[in-house]
């Protein structure tokens, strides 16, 4: 899993493509926790090229969620529409904030 990270002034976009699954969610998870680690609250996860999340990448992301939070967020961006039906359909759909696209989500931290 190739996953690409951009420090911006109030917030690191985080960038990766393909599935998100159980074979890979744990690569997730690490570099997310490294930027949680670095004390960084908030991050825009851009979706864009994301064709599938399994239950295990949404867990990697509400355990980011909840560390980020009540200090900052983590939002999504460009989420296809399967992927955002399946978040709603558990009832997560409130969990994250979304966004068309990467300017905005940065823009409004």
């Amino acid at each position: 899993m190739d996953i690409q990270t951009t420090d911006f002034k109030r917030c690191t976009l985080v960038k990766t493509s393909g599935r998100i699954d159980g074979s890979n969610a744990p690569t997730l998870a690490q570099k997310l926790k490294e930027i949680t680690g670095k004390g960084i609250r908030n991050i825009v996860f851009d979706m864009g090229e994301v064709t599938f999340v399994a239950s295990a990448g949404w867990w990697v992301l509400i355990d980011t969620q909840k560390t980020c939070k009540p200090s900052g967020e983590l939002v999504l961006v460009k989420v296809e529409k399967g992927i955002k039906d399946s978040l709603n359909l558990v009832g997560m759909g409130s969990y994250f904030r979304t966004y068309d696209d990467v300017t905005t989500a940065v823009g409004d931290f």
